[in-house]
C-alpha cells in the first residue's frame, strides 16, 4: 500500500511540473512566434482597435452587415445556436431576419439573399461574408452613400480573400476591413 501511495505522489508531481508549467511554457513560446504574439491580431482604425479573427456587427444602411451572430458577438461566450433546421423558434428567427433583410434592402428578391447573411456560422464570431452576401448589399449602401455601384464593386474585389491554401472554402469578403476600406473612400452620413 505505501508503494502504490508513493508512486501517485511521484505521479503527480510529475504531471503538476508537465502540465502545470513546461506545457503552458511551450505554448507560450509557440505563440510568440504567431503575429500579434499570442494576443491576438488588431486592426486599428483612428483611436479605436478591432480584433481582427472575431466579428463585429454592423446593421447601419450604409455599411456592409455581417453575418448574424448567435452569441451577440460576444467572443467570451463562443457558440452557435444548437436548435436544428426544423425547430420553429430557430424557423422563426430566420424568418425575421429575412424579412428584416428585405425591408432594408428592397431591390432584393428571398431567393437571392444568401444564407450566410440569415443564418449565424459555428461560432457565432465569423468575420467573413461571401462575396455573395456583399454583392447583394451593394444597391442599398451605394443609396446611402451617394456612391456609385461601381465604386462599391471595385472596394469589394479589393478585399476579397481566396480560399485558404487554394483549396478549402470559397472567397469571402472580411467584413471589417471592407467596410474600413469603405470609410476610407466616403465619410458616413451618420456614424
Amino acid at each position: 500500500m505505501k508503494q502504490n501511495i508513493l508512486t501517485g505522489i511521484r505521479l503527480t508531481l510529475v504531471c503538476m511540473v508537465v502540465f502545470g508549467g513546461l506545457y503552458p511554457l511551450a505554448v507560450w513560446a509557440v505563440a510568440q512566434l504567431a503575429p500579434g504574439q499570442g494576443n491576438g491580431m488588431m486592426i486599428s482604425s483612428g483611436a479605436t482597435s478591432y480584433h481582427v479573427n472575431v466579428g463585429q456587427q454592423f446593421s447601419k444602411e450604409h455599411y456592409f452587415w455581417s453575418r448574424p451572430s448567435a452569441v451577440a458577438y460576444n467572443a467570451a461566450g463562443s457558440g452557435g445556436s444548437n436548435k436544428g433546421p426544423s425547430n420553429p423558434d430557430y424557423l422563426a428567427e430566420g424568418n425575421a431576419r429575412i424579412d428584416t433583410f428585405l425591408a432594408r434592402n428592397p431591390s432584393v428578391s428571398r431567393s437571392e439573399i444568401p444564407s450566410d447573411m440569415v443564418t449565424a456560422s459555428g461560432s457565432g464570431l465569423d468575420p467573413h461574408i461571401s462575396v455573395e452576401a456583399a454583392l447583394v448589399q451593394v444597391n442599398r449602401i451605394a443609396r446611402a452613400r451617394s456612391l456609385p455601384e461601381s465604386v462599391l464593386l471595385k472596394l469589394i474585389e479589393d478585399q476579397t480573400e481566396a480560399p485558404f491554401s487554394g483549396l478549402f472554402g470559397g472567397k469571402c469578403v472580411h467584413v471589417l476591413k471592407l467596410n474600413l476600406a469603405l470609410d476610407q473612400v466616403s465619410s458616413t452620413p451618420n456614424p
